[in-house]
């Protein structure tokens, strides 16, 4: 796999803990090759207006959120699929750490695989199963890249 599967778009101030690009490119790929995914994804970083304003318009929920994944729907070919965007607020990602007890690093990778899984397809709205099927792939990559289970 070629390192130019994701583009990184940065439209707001970055964050003294907002991680490196290569740390972006680590996770992901790591989760492509995981899924044997040939894929690209656009991954962009922006203020709380900015998501407050997305998660209103495509999701009728009026309050900034931590991550937005919007998967592309295209047809399967051999060549090298686009899976669709995620959009990260910084702020609110590292407001969610401090609140929470978590060090930064680990919960920007728990938030970069959580909406990374949604782009491959997987989904946990109102279904437990689904819900617990995903959790325990977010543990799974956590703990490949060494960090500690979120939900305890």
């Amino acid at each position: 796999m070629n390192d130019n599967f994701l583009n990184i778009q940065i439209e707001c101030c970055l964050y003294k803990q907002t991680p490196s690009i290569d740390k972006f490119k680590f996770w992901i790929k790591s989760i492509f090759l995981h899924f044997k995914k040939v894929s690209e994804i656009n991954l962009r970083l922006v203020e709380k207006k900015e998501i407050k304003n997305l998660n209103k318009k495509f999701l009728k929920k009026n309050y900034p959120t931590n991550i937005l994944a919007f998967p592309c729907i295209m047809p399967n070919n051999d060549q090298i699929s686009f899976l669709g965007d995620l959009v990260v607020c910084s702020e609110i990602v590292e407001k969610e750490a401090k609140n929470q007890n978590k060090s930064v690093e680990s919960h920007w990778a728990h938030i970069i695989i959580h909406g990374t899984l949604h782009l491959l397809g997987y989904d946990h709205s109102n279904n437990s199963n689904k819900i617990e099927e995903m959790e325990i792939l977010e543990i799974k990559f956590l703990n490949l890249f060494g960090y500690h289970n979120p939900y305890f």
